[in-house]
């Protein structure tokens, strides 16, 4: 059985952002129960609810173990933690800077693909993570492995590379190789799949997707100019590498998919606020929306 905990929900900067004074994000400080705070996404799952694998290592990371005491130490010895393993989908901040939390001399691997593995190669201060004792392994692409007893199979999705590989601002353009990656994971029961980030759907990937049990999706924006409309940033959501979730809905609508379920979600995103008509609009489609915390049993 695959058990799978969300660490956190919210996209680059978590809900409230730290600098934002939006409605969301000033409803969310106000403690509005209809405004919950995410942290920067991520996922950990396990097979045997004793060895886990975190997908992604988000700046709040620290915080979101401490919040989840399945990833808790075990009373002996005196250092140690159930965290075998952590696998990256890509190398935007959000997605790599909570390594540096896991510093502290505990063993585990690295599962990344080659552009992400250059991206730590190419930052020094990752060396603080000692390579006798976190080994950096290649993640294959389209090849199932079995990782603590999980099923792991990591695919390219449309993406793009790091905000801070972009040249002078310029547009990179979309690409489909290994800066942005979807991961299918099962423990003998049922698929979940797992794409924070994702700027267009394909053939090639709604018939990946088609069938399965639990999908978590990239639902960073709700409408593509959501950041141009409010002011709070000058790229639409594709120009990001993010599909909206109108656009996602309609796509994945024809599939057949058991949970569907919006992660990586933006603090000017209005779905966040369980009581606004968005929110309404994902449950008449049959979408959820994540939230710190949530667990998924398959």
């Amino acid at each position: 059985m695959l058990r799978a905990i969300v660490l956190g929900a919210g996209a680059g900067g978590g809900f409230p952002q730290w600098n934002s004074a939006g409605e969301g994000c000033r409803r969310a400080r106000a403690g509005d129960p209809a405004a919950r705070p995410r942290t920067q996404a991520g996922l950990a799952v396990s097979a045997d609810g004793e060895r886990w694998v975190l997908v992604n290592a988000s700046p709040d990371l620290r915080q979101q173990i401490a919040a989840t005491p399945a990833l808790h130490p075990r009373p002996r010895p005196l250092r140690n933690s159930p965290i075998a393993a952590v696998i990256l989908t890509g190398a935007e901040v959000d997605a790599i800077a909570g390594l540096l939390h896991l510093r502290e001399r505990h063993a585990f691997d690295i599962y990344a693909a080659a552009a992400t593995l250059a991206v730590l190669a190419a930052n020094p201060i990752f060396r603080a993570l000692d390579p006798q004792l976190v080994p950096r392994r290649p993640l294959p692409l389209d090849q199932a492995f079995d990782l603590c007893g999980i099923r792991v199979q990591a695919y390219p999705v449309p993406g793009k590379i790091p905000l801070f590989a972009e040249e002078d601002g310029q547009d990179p353009g979309l690409t489909e190789g290994e800066e942005a990656l979807g991961l299918a994971l099962s423990a003998g029961g049922g698929v979940l799949h797992y794409i924070p980030g994702c700027a267009m759907m394909t053939e090639a990937l709604a018939a990946r997707l088609d069938g399965a049990d639990v999908l978590l999706f990239d639902g960073t924006l709700f409408t593509d100019e959501e950041m141009l409309r409010l002011g709070a940033g000058p790229k639409t959501g594709r120009r990001m590498g993010h599909m909206s979730m109108r656009e996602s809905m309609a796509a994945l609508a024809p599939l057949r998919i058991g949970r569907r379920i919006f992660t990586h979600i933006n603090n000017t995103n209005p779905a966040l606020l369980a009581d606004s008509p968005e929110r309404a609009e994902l449950a008449a489609a049959g979408w959820e929306v994540a939230e710190d915390g949530m667990e998924i049993l398959l």
